[in-house]
């Protein structure tokens, strides 16, 4: 897996990427599998699915993602035996263009992810939360913007539709989600294999690595020899978490609506 293909980063396209990739604080690069694969690359990998950590993750938007289409993303996980946390992702940025003060906030990242095709680069204002907290805001019993600390909200109310606030936003979730890493002495550095299990019963496997900017070509190189070593495709179409939850809940949320609501 590279970054992008060669074959369609060319001219101002790749310019923009070692750029983007610079400025960043992080690289992950990333390849999900096509469904027909996923029982094949598991055995290929020897992944043991009794050894997941199970996660459970909640989107919030409006019914017909305006948050999303303003290039925003509010995020609640519960993780399995750990704290729960939250995030306010914006993307794409442009690092340069960030405010200083949010670039300087020890809780918010730059990060290129790449997967075969396409990147993105997103900024990320993360928070960490008692593990009750999440299913006290999902089940109403809390407000939604219990989730996220003062700087998130400030961080929100900067990029968000204007007069939408995180309380107006709906829940879209749970998507339950099998995390796995692999044995340090498969690769060179941890790859990082998520399930991700949608309602509908489709599924996404997605393997992935982090890496600092300047060993992103580099490990990127490295990590499709392997993948290709293993037989696993690495030409497929990508999916993307996100956009699969966000749509499938939507959808539901919108066919919900009574005739004429708004």
């Amino acid at each position: 897996m590279t970054t992008d293909s060669s074959s369609r980063l060319v001219g101002d396209e790749l310019i923009r990427l070692l750029k983007l990739v610079k400025e960043a604080d992080s690289v992950e690069l990333k390849l999900t599998v096509p469904e027909t694969s996923h029982r094949s690359t598991i055995a290929a990998l020897g992944l043991d699915p009794l050894e997941a950590q199970i996660r459970q993750v909640f989107f919030f938007d409006t019914p017909d993602l305006a948050l999303n289409e303003a290039g925003v993303v509010a995020r609640a996980r519960r993780v399995q035996g750990r704290d729960a946390d939250s995030v306010v992702k914006l993307r794409p940025v442009v690092p340069a263009e960030l405010p200083a003060d949010v670039r300087r906030s020890p809780r918010f990242g730059v990060e290129v992810d790449a997967m075969p095709g396409g990147y993105v680069c997103s900024g990320s204002l993360k928070g960490t939360l008692p593990a009750e907290a999440v299913l006290r805001s999902v089940s109403g019993k809390k407000r939604l913007s219990k989730l996220f600390s003062k700087e998130q909200q400030e961080f929100f109310a900067a990029h968000a539709p204007s007069g939408l606030t995180i309380d107006d936003l709906s829940v879209l979730g749970p998507i339950f989600v099998l995390k796995l890493k692999l044995p340090p002495s498969a690769f060179s550095r941890r790859i990082v294999v998520e399930m991700w299990l949608y309602p509908d019963g489709s599924r996404i496997l997605e393997l992935s690595t982090k890496c600092l900017p300047d060993q992103a070509l580099g490990v990127a190189v490295e990590l499709r020899e392997y993948f290709e070593g293993k037989g696993i495709e690495t030409s497929g179409e990508q999916q993307t978490k996100t956009k699969t939850a966000l749509q499938f809940y939507s959808s539901e949320l919108q066919a919900q609506r009574p005739p004429g609501g708004s």
